[in-house]
């Protein structure tokens, strides 16, 4: 089983929405998928609640919320949800530098940082980084909630000072309504507009177009970020 991590230090960045919009199209893509919530505020499991609907994006996903007090267990968990079967495990941390973070980075097969293409969004992803680097994790950052521009200087920029630092994933993720429309239905971006232009960003990002695959010695491959 991959298990992937969204983290960041800063709130609003678009972790759940993007961890959302992954779980959706790896599971319409045929993998058996778990979303697991580990942010006190559950936005994620609040939005697995309001899921209803039929097909491989339905029932190939399990959303869940991790309560505080079994934090400590992630590993385990882990464990027994790859015995049962389950091919990605993808999770949702809060927007804060905290113990369940650390846990999450600690049992992930890759780390997935969003950041906006602003100052301050780049410049508070440097303590999760930092914690990301020392425990020597796979390290990925995302730069989401790009204006429609193409190819905007605010983007552009943004994405050279993430090349920086470390990895950051193809493609950037733009502005766009249907990806809050479709978490405020219970959907993924994949589902709630198949053939728009976040649909296809959303698929890019699960595929890893122009990418590399994250591997876990003796276990299932499945093609993510580059």
């Amino acid at each position: 089983m991959v298990t992937l991590c969204f983290a960041t230090q800063k709130g609003g960045a678009g972790k759940t929405t993007l961890a959302a919009s992954l779980a959706v199209a790896a599971a319409a893509a045929g993998e058996k998928v778990v979303a697991l919530d580990l942010d006190p505020q559950g936005s994620l499991a609040a939005w697995g609640d309001r899921r209803e609907g039929k097909g491989p994006s339905f029932e190939n996903l399990t959303v869940d919320r991790l309560p505080a007090d079994r934090i400590g267990q992630l590993p385990e968990i882990l464990n027994a949800l790859r015995r049962k079967g389950f091919t990605v495990a993808v999770l949702d941390t809060a927007g804060v530098d905290n113990t369940a973070t650390h846990l999450a980075m600690q049992a992930s097969d890759l780390c997935l940082m969003p950041a906006r293409p602003s100052r301050l969004d780049i410049e508070a992803t440097g303590l999760t980084f930092r914690a990301v680097m020392r425990m020597g994790r796979p390290v990925a950052f995302v730069l989401n909630q790009c204006p429609p521009t193409p190819r905007s200087s605010r983007s552009l920029e943004a994405a050279a000072g993430l090349k920086m630092l470390g990895v950051l994933a193809d493609p950037m993720m733009t502005t766009r309504a249907d990806y809050q429309d479709a978490i405020e239905a219970g959907f993924g971006v994949t589902e709630y507009a198949p053939e728009g232009k976040a649909a296809q960003e959303a698929v890019a990002e699960e595929t890893g177009e122009g990418g590399e695959r994250c591997r876990a010695s003796g276990r299932q491959s499945v093609t993510v970020l580059s």
